[in-house]
């Protein structure tokens, strides 16, 4: 039996090693017992180093365990300190100055605690002795294995299962989401994005599965019962270290909730006033309906941007090192790679309040004029008479010139202009009433105000006479239409009367006059109006 206990006692590490803490100061020695540090010797006493010390501790302590007492202990007062006893025989002394000063400890809690791990260390000792409960430690540790096993597999052969029945539940909802006849999500996505999901979930049960099994089996062995101690001591740190960080989050996360709420009651307000304004339903000085749109904008960035500002102190880890540096990182890449957008919108801002152009006029940004149907924040949009729709960017449009062609009619429809040279042998009166009467002949040309002609040059074969006539408000839409009708009935009307038109430049007189007689005006493949198409 002495054998049997021996061969137990070298397996299970039951003889205490000493380790000298090579951190601290060269003389501190550590006494362990069953893999638990029973006592730290840290001062000479009774002439003895604290190396010496436990080693002499040691050999008392193999000793007190080999004679198979009850392994009681206890404390006796002695003239250099206090003796720790194991069945009324004493091992080592407890020495003023073995206490761990640095963490506060004082000399009789440094006491009590060597008693209390030398009686733990002991009982752990008795147990590796006992055959009953390695016998049971092992029964306990099989179980424990094939509950882990059978959790393990259950959980990786229902994930397919489960994730297929979620797949086909929300694949059946996503169906159903339809946006003008068409699915607006991909189906397929979203089955592939839930079997990722399911998988991560069974994963990390498998995880935490895995970690409560080692420590459980690790925690049935005397020997390796601190290390279990320790992982369990580390989940629950971290669990509890969780909860206290959830705990201490509630109350900024309810303050960001009101200040959300806050925020969005003030931008609701401030929207439904500025949506009368832009319905046209009253006007405040400069804020008009031109105005109200980019104010609403406005209104909105400064009273987000200050709820942010109010909100970002109480945000779960604001305060700390990595949060404030992303932050800093954030604000560095937006202020680096929006510099251009924000100019673009600085941009859209000027046009929308210096009213330059509107929705709805017709205007010439640089070499592109068209209705415009759309004054953005970044980006100004114009429909030209081509079918064509043309973006110009909001900076571009301030760095060009810009011709308003609708604001000189009130902002309805627009100013539409022409202009034809005609020899000196022409009347000029003539000239003006047969352009005069071109317009008039054209659809969507407006009588009121009514078309004018002036003479805007005295060239040396020529002169340059210029129509200008104000077209209705559904023309815009059509204003290559318009201006190409206007351009035939001109030909039409000069053909009519013998008056020819000597653009671009006028050298000679013809042998006989270039004009189109009446009988070729609808030469094929053209047809006059009401014929039968052919």
């Amino acid at each position: 039996m002495r054998f049997l206990l021996s061969i137990l006692l070298v397996l299970a590490g039951a003889t205490a090693s000493i380790a000298a803490d090579t951190g601290t100061v060269q003389s501190v020695a550590v006494l362990r017992l069953q893999n638990r540090v029973v006592h730290v010797f840290r001062v000479p006493a009774q002439g003895y180093a604290p190396r010496e010390r436990a080693v002499a501790a040691q050999a008392r302590l193999d000793q007190a365990m080999q004679d198979d007492g009850p392994g009681e202990v206890s404390v006796r007062e002695a003239p250099d300190g206090r003796l720790l006893v194991v069945d009324d025989e004493a091992v080592f002394l407890v020495a003023p100055g073995d206490e761990d000063r640095l963490a506060g400890e004082t000399y009789d809690e440094a006491v009590e605690g060597t008693r209390e791990r030398l009686a733990a260390a002991l009982k752990v000792a008795a147990e590796t002795r006992s055959l009953r409960a390695w016998l049971v430690a092992l029964a306990l540790a099989a179980l424990a294995t094939v509950a882990y096993v059978a959790l393990v597999w259950g959980v990786m052969r229902v994930r397919r299962t489960i994730s297929v029945r979620i797949a086909l539940r929300v694949r059946a909802g996503v169906k159903r989401l339809h946006i003008a006849g068409v699915t607006v999500l991909d189906p397929s996505l979203f089955r592939q994005t839930i079997a990722r999901l399911v998988g991560f979930v069974a994963w990390a049960l498998v995880l935490v599965a895995t970690y409560v099994w080692i420590a459980f089996v690790l925690g049935r062995v005397a020997y390796t019962r601190p290390w279990a101690e320790q992982l369990q001591g580390a989940l629950f740190d971290t669990l509890t270290l969780i909860g206290q960080a959830v705990a201490g989050a509630i109350p900024g996360l309810v303050i960001v909730v009101v200040i959300v709420l806050a925020t969005r009651g003030v931008l609701q307000v401030a929207g439904a006033f500025l949506s009368r304004v832009e319905r046209g339903h009253f006007a405040l000085g400069w804020l008009d309906a031109d105005t109200a749109r980019p104010t609403r904008r406005l209104v909105t960035i400064v009273v987000s941007v200050f709820a942010l500002a109010m909100a970002y102190p109480y945000l779960p880890g604001s305060h700390t090192d990595a949060f404030k540096g992303l932050s800093v990182l954030v604000g560095l890449m937006v202020s680096i790679g929006a510099s251009g957008l924000v100019g673009q919108a600085a941009s859209g801002l000027i046009l929308m309040y210096s009213r330059a152009i509107r929705v709805g006029e017709f205007a010439r940004i640089g070499d592109v004029e068209g209705t415009v149907t759309d004054l953005g924040a970044f980006v100004t949009r114009l429909r030209t008479g081509k079918g064509e729709e043309v973006v110009v960017p909001n900076a571009l449009v301030m760095g060009q010139i810009t011709r308003n062609y609708s604001r000189t009619s009130g902002g309805v429809g627009f100013t539409l202009s022409t202009s034809v040279t005609i020899g000196y042998d022409a009347p000029w009166r003539q000239v003006h009433a047969m352009l005069l009467e071109a317009a008039k002949r054209t659809r969507g040309i407006l009588a009121d105000p009514p078309p004018r002609v002036v003479q805007t040059a005295l060239s040396d074969f020529y002169v340059e006479y210029l129509l200008i006539a104000h077209a209705g408000p559904d023309a815009p839409r059509q204003r290559a239409e318009v201006l190409s009708e206007l351009h035939g009935h001109i030909q039409d009307v000069f053909n009519e009367y013998d008056v020819q038109i000597m653009s671009p430049h006028y050298l000679g007189d013809p042998p006989k006059p270039v004009l189109v007689p009446p009988s070729r005006r609808y030469a094929p493949p053209a047809s006059r109006p009401g014929d039968p198409e052919v």
